[in-house]
């Protein structure tokens, strides 16, 4: 009734003192964000579960939630919520995951289109659940030229990504280092498709900056504001999404065009 009725009429014939109210409603409020900051956490915590609590609130900071990280303790002590700590076992003439060199080095910028890739892989809140999304963008004009869902975090994800990759042989790959881009099986597949593997530092997300934009904007630009949707309507926005992104979604460093439009120019 706010929208026809002063508040102060209505808290008159209410019988509701104002800060009475203003109590209410910032309860209400705070309730509404905490389950908000709770869901994200789980998010994080399902994609990232060897992030310990410092970590997931730095991650929630990168997406706009201005959370202490006690908080975040709080939370994720209250629902059992713990960083899996990888168990330090010696190895006898056996060799571990596989790390490639970081060949970006941060610059992510290609004169030559299909030479410098960069992926990852995020996460995506849905009403039945998350569901996972592995792209691969061509930073000659930050295209995204593969991409894939599924509803587990694993590494036929990431493989789809790169069996609906263009033939690209002598690219380079670049991501994090995730578990699926350090397993054996992940090196065995680069190989297979004439890739090269390229590797983030450890705990430097700034090493693969380009994807962590991509994945901003695009949770921003189609999941902001609206509630959660079914698996298969997310799948739907993303998709669209995408396809915006690549022909539509102008971009300064482009020199005002979208990444089709301006790998056709040059191409012309």
């Amino acid at each position: 009734m706010r929208v026809r009725y002063p508040l102060s009429i209505l808290l008159h014939f209410s019988g509701l003192s104002r800060s009475g109210y203003y109590k209410w409603k910032n309860a209400s409020t705070k309730v509404d964000n905490n389950e908000d900051i709770t869901e994200h956490i789980k998010a994080i915590h399902s994609l990232r579960p060897f992030y310990g609590y410092r970590r997931v609130a730095a991650a929630l900071r990168r997406e706009g939630f201005a959370v202490n990280h006690k908080r975040v303790y709080r939370i994720m002590r209250e629902r059992s919520m713990q960083s899996i700590i990888r168990k330090k076992r010696r190895y006898f003439g056996r060799s571990g995951s596989v790390v490639f060199p970081d060949l970006l080095k941060r610059d992510f910028k290609s004169v030559v289109p299909g030479k410098k890739l960069a992926t990852d892989v995020t996460y995506l809140p849905t009403t039945s659940g998350f569901i996972y999304l592995s792209a691969i963008q061509d930073l000659y004009n930050n295209e995204i030229v593969s991409y894939s869902f599924s509803a587990r975090n694993t590494l036929d994800l990431v493989f789809t990504s790169l069996k609906r990759l263009p033939a690209m042989d002598g690219a380079i790959l670049h991501s994090d280092r995730g578990f699926q881009y350090t397993h054996k099986l992940y090196q065995a597949e680069l190989e297979r498709f004439g890739l090269r593997g390229s590797h983030s530092r450890r705990g430097n997300c700034l090493d693969n900056a380009c994807m962590e934009s991509f994945f901003s904007h695009l949770k921003t630009e189609t999941f902001a504001g609206k509630t959660l949707c079914s698996a298969e309507q997310t799948i739907a926005l993303v998709v669209e999404h995408t396809r915006f992104y690549n022909t539509e979604r102008f971009q300064k460093r482009l020199g005002q065009l979208s990444p089709v439009e301006y790998r056709k120019k040059l191409a012309a």
